[in-house]
């Protein structure tokens, strides 16, 4: 025993000092097919898709036909993004039109499930919107069909190529910090935009329709780790939607945890920090919204901060769709694709149900 006290570097609280180096080339870039160039079908012209097609038309595809129920959506969506492009509100013949081999489908999972179907059995290639679907046994018959079928089907899991996101992913997947073993990630907004909406009539709003990112983020950082989770909900003080725009939640990881927090009744800013600690380093972001985040690398060697290029909008959208044209192409699993994605929302369910009961909820 000794009577010395420790100091501060002894305990570790305080980080070393390291020298600045080169962060590392990754390709966290939206990805683009080199030569295939399909025609183009999306489906539901509603809010969201306006960024889809956007990104579209920045990356020269070639988008044949908007649908909608609604025919007047469809023609404003045309008249604005591709004015080439046919409009109509016949969505089964589409699915039918030999022409087509590439399917967006923007609408919710209630409405998209049978749509997906029948293009699949129509030999269509799908990129779905997310979440994929709100129950598990329909996603894995949905997976097994395209695979039965030969066709690919990804989902539009546009946070994957934030450019923060995507850097970070890339760096794990490189092995740049070893075996993450702490994964920590906070995001505080304003969601109260839903109140009045029909968004208020999805109970688990924040953990499914917008967690989904989030959860989709970490499993795609730690695969099939995930052990077990146990969250909260509640509502804010003076909150107007009806449904809890706060949530949380810890998830056990095979050899280390995980927390999410989503604070969405956030008044006047838009913050958002993730933290990967790993067996051989660290990545850590931050920045004042969700698309303009800095990333830094810290390993044994020193402290990398790359210069990244882009925004979540709309390099997410194109790269959701960009990933899928080129796994069509090279004939291999998106990195978008079903599977990986029903193990997302197999710990997104997980900790909507944890947030209901009150357990602690294993993902066996």
């Amino acid at each position: 025993m000794t009577d010395k006290t420790p100091t501060d570097d002894e305990y570790s609280l305080k980080t070393p000092e390291l020298p600045r180096i080169p962060a590392p080339e990754l390709d966290y870039r939206p990805p683009a097919p080199r030569k295939y160039s399909p025609k183009i079908a999306l489906i539901g012209a509603g809010g969201i898709a306006g960024s889809h097609l956007d990104a579209y038309r920045d990356a020269g595809w070639d988008v044949a036909i908007i649908a909608s129920r609604t025919l007047e959506s469809a023609v404003a969506r045309r008249n604005e993004f591709f004015p080439e492009a046919a409009a109509t509100d016949d969505v089964a013949g589409v699915l039918s039109d030999p022409s087509i081999e590439v399917v967006d489908l923007t609408p919710h999972p209630e409405e998209r499930g049978p749509l997906i179907e029948s293009a699949i059995d129509a030999g269509k290639h799908v990129l779905s919107q997310k979440p994929f679907v709100s129950d598990l046994e329909e996603g894995e018959r949905l997976a097994s069909l395209a695979e039965d079928r030969g066709v690919k089907l990804a989902v539009n899991q546009n946070g994957r190529w934030s450019p923060h996101m995507a850097w970070m992913r890339n760096a794990v997947r490189s092995g740049l910090i070893g075996t993450p073993v702490g994964v920590h990630l906070a995001v505080h907004w304003d969601h109260s935009w839903i109140a009045g909406t029909p968004f208020e009539k999805i109970e688990d709003l924040i953990l499914y329709d917008f967690g989904i990112h989030w959860f989709d983020f970490l499993i795609s950082l730690v695969g099939d780790r995930a052990r077990s989770v146990r969250a909260t909900k509640c509502f804010g003080t003076g909150q107007a939607a009806k449904v809890a725009l706060f949530a949380q939640c810890i998830v056990e990881l095979e050899g280390g945890q995980a927390s999410l927090v989503f604070d969405g009744g956030t008044k006047f800013v838009t913050h958002a920090t993730a933290f990967v600690g790993g067996t051989e380093g660290s990545l850590s972001s931050r920045g004042p919204d969700f698309g303009s985040q800095g990333v830094t690398l810290t390993t044994e060697n020193g402290i990398a901060e790359p210069a990244l290029e882009g925004s979540w909008f709309n390099d997410g959208f194109r790269g959701a769709m960009g990933e899928l044209l080129s796994a069509i192409e090279d004939d291999r699993t998106p990195v978008n694709g079903v599977r990986e994605n029903i193990e997302s929302l197999r710990l997104t369910f997980a900790a909507a149900e944890s947030s209901r009961t009150g357990q602690l909820v294993s993902l066996a």
